[in-house]
């Protein structure tokens, strides 16, 4: 056996662990959704937020007493981004559906990739994308304008989380800062937590949903990737996660019934080719 053979075996276990990944993410939400009716998006968010904290700070241990004030701040900016994040993108989910939602979310890391770039390609990208959210977001009887604004800031928030990540990243060694932002994040929503149980009595069903969601979404998605990426380029890794739409809206169809029509499907696999396409020509 030459050494080639191995490393082809390791990418592609690392293509399937990417894929499971980002199915675990999806399905996640998905869960998350059915216990929308007791506790509500909020309710539910924190729940997430709380096994996030959990295993963030588990797999982090960040010494918190030793970070000064030029590190606490993106930090801060960072846990503040997360919070606004999730509870944006499943109050978006309950009321447009999963793959739209997560569909709209993804036009963040795409602005990001596409920002102050000036080659054609780029540039054809982004109007190829531009046009797909135009068919997603056609006027229509049943559009829901609020639903699309809640995923439009989610998805300026996962572009903000981008960039504060790699603030935080040069400031802090390993991922300190990312468990920190997520410990930080869960005592924000603490009293969100209470409001919502208070107001909307939780169920076994429920909970049991909640903590599900937080483990699909959070726990295994963060180790998966972290496994992944020693087994895969960096560059694959950016492409694959245009996957997730495509997942987002099989998902929403299998386990929500949400169905989406030949347009959207085709908009959504036009946004996906794009990401994918800019992201594999920047490190081209």
């Amino acid at each position: 056996m030459t050494m080639v053979e191995p490393a082809r075996q390791s990418r592609a276990t690392g293509a399937a662990m990417l894929l499971g990944g980002a199915l675990s993410n999806q399905v996640g939400a998905a869960t998350a959704a059915l216990a929308f009716p007791v506790l509500g998006p909020a309710g539910v968010v924190a729940v997430r937020q709380w096994v996030a904290a959990a295993v963030l700070l588990a797999a982090g241990r960040p010494r918190l007493r030793e970070f000064t004030a030029w590190q606490w701040r993106p930090v801060l900016g960072l846990a503040a981004v997360f919070a606004l994040m999730n509870l944006s993108l499943y109050t978006a989910i309950d009321r447009i559906g999963l793959g739209l939602a997560m569909t709209l979310e993804f036009l963040g890391p795409l602005a990001i990739a596409l920002a102050g770039s000036r080659r054609r390609v780029d540039l054809l990208c982004a109007l190829a994308a531009a046009a797909a959210v135009g068919v997603l977001t056609r006027p229509r009887p049943s559009t829901d304008y609020l639903g699309i604004a809640l995923a439009a800031l989610a998805a300026t928030c996962w572009a903000c989380y981008i960039l504060l990540n790699r603030t935080v990243g040069r400031r802090l060694p390993g991922v300190q800062g990312s468990a920190a932002a997520a410990g930080a994040s869960g005592l924000v929503y603490l009293p969100v937590g209470i409001f919502a149980f208070l107001h909307h009595p939780p169920s076994a069903g429920a909970v049991l949903a909640s903590l599900t969601a937080g483990v699909l979404s959070s726990a295994v998605p963060f180790l998966v990737d972290l496994l992944a990426l020693r087994r895969v380029p960096a560059p694959f890794f950016g492409a694959f996660m245009s996957v997730q739409p495509v997942l987002a809206a099989l998902v929403g169809l299998v386990v929500l019934d949400q169905r989406l029509d030949a347009a959207a499907f085709a908009a959504i696999g036009v946004i996906v080719a794009a990401n994918a396409m800019t992201v594999l020509r920047r490190v081209g």
